[in-house]
């Protein structure tokens, strides 16, 4: 029997928050570049983990700035974790069982400031 399974697509690996906006509608702020490198779309569902407080939740992510190192948490995400806080950003796609036996995750790295420091283009598992 086929059917469809979901599988982590990319995910961007010990972002540090940079700020928090309680009274913005909702949402996750991330740098453009590491949008790009993740291969995550403005307004595309993510998951979130945080590595301080151990909170997992869904959002949506908006683009900032490229080169910004941005990661701000919105709305009600803003209750969820505090600046510097480390988090990790999961983007999730669904596949087929051919599909999903030869996907292999692309895991994008930053340092302490948001920056590149692996963009993700040798995948590995994991």
């Amino acid at each position: 029997m086929s059917g469809y399974r979901p599988f982590v697509k990319s995910k961007i690996q010990r972002l540090r928050v940079t700020d928090k906006n309680l009274k913005y509608e909702g949402s996750l702020e991330l740098d453009e570049e590491l949008l790009r490198a993740a291969d995550i779309l403005p307004g595309e569902l993510v998951q979130v983990a945080n590595l301080n407080n151990g909170e997992r939740f869904e959002t949506y992510v908006i683009k900032a700035r490229a080169d910004s190192g941005a990661c701000v948490l919105n709305g009600a995400a803003a209750r969820l974790g505090e600046v510097g806080d480390e988090i990790i950003v999961m983007s999730t796609v669904l596949l087929g069982e051919e599909q999903g036996a030869g996907h292999v995750l692309r895991r994008i790295s930053v340092d302490s400031d948001n920056r590149m420091v692996d963009d993700g283009n040798s995948p590995r598992s994991g």
